[in-house]
């Protein structure tokens, strides 16, 4: 990676965490304990409609988080919570595991192998190095969120003007990606700092709008990967994230007091996401080996603009 992606990696990752500082000093809940809130209610259409939002966002650079908020708000259903889009996130990781199983079989085995021979330069060494390594930044932000901000989802981290302002940022960002990369590396060049530095920028997914899969994929083509290759990179780092997200989650919807008038809904828009993120992960890895990102950057732009108009026409 040249100085310049660098540099231009360093300063989105800045202007990123500037956001979350600033939304969080204007949050009056932090530290504070607060009770559990009822799980939203939605019928089972409802539910698949928001799986298929879930599963059609998840792995495209647009924000699944940002959608799964903005589009039930404005069909009047309110905003299903961190903790609902969290486990139906688990949906987007059984299709990434269905979807990538051979090479996921083939990094274990390599691995494996890797430890057999004590050969720890092996390709498929340095690519689980990188995607373990490189999944501690969310994680130990996602902690450090959850007991700063106890009241998560209704912070203004998950504010409609928060979400269009990420948006809007990450599709500028995008867009310079798109223009500045060569798009030469292929994923068998891939090595660990790939897996490090894209690992960062996975961390500022945290906030809504900015999307795992955007800045991920984003800081691999800064990195020079093919479109392809940094999507399909940006899955498989993804696997752990999501899982861990979901799993975590679990935990809360139980203490909202879960119950099988809510479990059915939760279960559908689990289903309904499994499908349609292995979908989308489908279109997008063949997507991109032929098309480039900017259909992605215009939409975010248009996407954030939109909230942002919306926002300022209701007051």
């Amino acid at each position: 990676m040249t100085r310049l992606h660098s540099k231009i990696l360093t300063i989105a990752t800045g202007i990123a965490g500037g956001l979350v500082l600033v939304l969080l000093k204007t949050t009056p809940s932090i530290a504070q304990p607060h009770s559990p809130e009822p799980i939203a209610q939605f019928n089972l259409l409802q539910a698949v409609i928001l799986g298929m939002v879930q599963g059609l966002t998840e792995f495209l650079p647009i924000s699944s988080t940002a959608h799964l908020k903005a589009v039930p708000v404005a069909l009047g259903w309110g905003d299903p919570g961190v903790a609902f889009t969290a486990v139906i996130q688990l949906g987007s990781m059984a299709a990434v595991l269905s979807y990538f199983w051979s090479d996921l079989s083939q990094l274990t085995t390599g691995i494996i192998r890797s430890f057999h021979k004590s050969d720890y330069q092996s390709q498929e060494f340095k690519i689980a190095l990188g995607i373990g390594v490189g999944t501690i930044p969310i994680v130990i932000l996602g902690l450090a969120l959850k007991m700063l901000v106890p009241d998560l989802d209704n912070s203004p981290l998950r504010s409609m003007t928060a979400i269009a302002i990420a948006s809007i940022l990450m599709g500028i960002l995008l867009g310079i990606a798109e223009v500045i990369s060569n798009h030469k590396r292929d994923f068998e060049h891939l090595k660990t700092k790939d897996g490090i530095l894209v690992g960062l920028a996975q961390s500022l997914a945290l906030i809504p709008g900015v999307s795992r899969s955007g800045s991920t994929i984003t800081a691999g083509l800064f990195m020079n990967l093919e479109r392809a290759t940094a999507a399909r990179f940006s899955f498989l780092l993804g696997i752990p994230a999501i899982t861990l997200a979901g799993l975590v989650e679990i935990e809360e919807l139980f203490e909202q007091g879960l119950t099988s008038d809510s479990l059915l809904p939760i279960t559908v828009g689990l289903i309904s996401s499994a499908v349609f993120s292995y979908l989308a992960i489908a279109w997008l890895i063949s997507y991109l080996k032929k098309q480039n990102t900017w259909i992605f950057v215009w939409y975010r732009l248009a996407f954030g603009l939109v909230i942002l108009g919306a926002i300022a026409f209701s007051r």
